[in-house]
């Protein structure tokens, strides 16, 4: 109880950490935006007063799901990570889009000027904030394997490179008046925010796409589904199994595996306690693979009883 006390506060740290940030970034982003003129900024601004957002959201699921089961949610509360997840990606994108559209057109109408010297100052800041919360959160994930945890680290890895690339293409334009070329300075901040966009597209696709598979019940990773597989099969290596039919899915944090033996019908059974045994094995088993699984272990003599017609054969 202590351990699992200890796991939900650094989790928590982490998570408040990550939401105050961006609440930090995004309000000195909108005012850099404001006093610079710079579509860019302001980008950066709504992506971390949307993730600031989220983040609230975030540390109400964090908790829920380092708990128990209850009446109202038996299977737990695994699911509203990745559904939190999802909602993250999507709304990135959403920002991503309608910014896209937005600077297109500014590009179309012949790009305008930005207050260069600001700009530079907002992209060191944001550049040194975000590299520092994205390690603050990597030491973080030593301590606590949290789903929530490592979106937002990645979060955080991701802006410290755009921040980065922002900084030296804004550090282009002094370079350009002072070499008196004054026809790019005017379409740089548009051409950034379309490549930022572009080119970090793939982040919250993928955090999208991995949750609405996860609540969609899809099968974990092979990363984490082959580890777990060859841990049952060695926990029950020693039984004359005729079949072993093992099924998981991992909606957030919680890895559930279902177990079904089927055992010939000459197998002796001397207690129920025999099984309980078995089950404690394949338990010990699976957590040396995964550390947070829900294991069911069923045994029969009937493959009635193991196969699901629209499961009858293993994948």
């Amino acid at each position: 109880m202590e351990s699992r006390h200890r796991v939900m506060t650094t989790e928590r740290s982490g998570l408040l950490l990550s939401a105050c940030v961006a609440l930090l970034i995004g309000v000195v982003a909108t005012a850099s935006a404001i006093a610079t003129a710079s579509q860019a900024i302001l980008l950066d601004g709504l992506f971390n007063l949307v993730y600031f957002m989220v983040s609230l959201a975030t540390l109400r699921v964090s908790r829920l799901a380092s708990g128990p089961d209850d009446e109202r949610f038996p299977f737990g509360y695994g699911y509203f990570e990745s559904l939190v997840n999802a909602g993250k990606g999507l709304l990135i994108l959403g920002v991503s889009g309608f910014a896209l559209f937005d600077a297109t057109l500014t590009l179309l109408e012949g790009g305008h000027r930005i207050a260069a010297g600001l700009a530079i100052g907002y992209a060191l800041f944001a550049t040194l904030i975000c590299s520092l919360t994205a390690w603050v959160l990597g030491r973080t994930l030593h301590h606590v394997d949290s789903p929530l945890v490592r979106a937002d680290r990645d979060n955080w890895v991701v802006n410290s490179v755009i921040s980065g690339a922002v900084l030296l293409a804004f550090c282009l334009i002094p370079l350009l008046q002072w070499a008196d070329w004054q026809a790019p300075i005017p379409y740089i901040d548009s051409l950034l925010v379309i490549a930022v966009v572009v080119l970090c597209l793939g982040v919250p696709v993928r955090m999208a796409s991995g949750a609405i598979l996860e609540l969609l019940n899809r099968r974990p990773p092979s990363a984490v589904a082959v580890p777990v597989r060859a841990a049952v099969e060695r926990a029950l290596a020693d039984l004359p199994a005729r079949r072993i039919h093992v099924r998981m899915v991992r909606p957030g944090r919680t890895l559930y595996v279902v177990v079904h033996v089927v055992l010939p019908d000459t197998y002796p059974v001397s207690s129920v306690q025999q099984f309980d045994a078995i089950r404690e094995r394949v338990d010990r088993e699976v957590r040396d693979a995964y550390a947070t699984p829900v294991i069911d272990v069923v045994f029969t003599a009937s493959d009635r009883w193991a196969e699901w017609p629209e499961l009858s054969s293993e994948r």
